[in-house]
């Protein structure tokens, strides 16, 4: 069986994540969405209320899971017996920081592989933090996150009138 590691923060999950889980799915026998904790951003959404709203999107996905996890990635993928990570790439900059993570991911444990899927070019655009800006004045996210979650993306961003 083969298994991947599909992590982010996914603070909110945007169609974007979709894409990427959506087509994952197809490739690996068992994909595993895993929210971790990033301490270099400040979330808006908990852990457990990303994990649910995966949970929600996921849901028709026979072979995806989710989890959470604080600490290294590295490290999980080592405890699950999971030796391929999959990253999304919307640009040549997400490229740049993503390279600099899978060669020491590769330092840290050389048998896990990183594999880069790139997103579909309509969601090439966004991202958790666009969304979250839009979502706060009032602009429509329809087209940027999945419907399963937009009214509890929306009622927590939307900032006071």
């Amino acid at each position: 069986m083969v298994r991947a590691i599909y992590p982010g923060s996914f603070d909110p999950v945007t169609n974007g994540h979709l894409d990427i889980i959506d087509r994952a799915s197809k490739v690996f026998n068992h994909l595993m969405v895993v929210v971790l904790e990033n301490p270099r951003k400040i979330s808006t959404f908990s852990m457990d209320e990303k994990v649910e709203m995966l949970n929600k999107i996921v849901a028709p996905y026979k072979n995806v899971e989710v989890d959470s996890y604080k600490g290294l990635l590295i490290d999980y993928a080592q405890k699950n017996g999971t030796r391929i990570l999959i990253k999304g790439l919307r640009a040549i900059s997400d490229f740049e920081f993503e390279f600099q993570m899978a060669l020491t991911n590769r330092q840290l444990n050389c048998d896990v592989e990183t594999m880069f899927m790139m997103t579909n070019n309509k969601y090439s655009f966004i991202s958790s933090s666009i969304v979250k800006e839009v979502a706060g004045y009032g602009g429509e996210i329809r087209d940027l996150v999945p419907s399963l979650v937009y009214d509890q993306i929306i009622k927590k961003l939307r900032f006071s009138e």
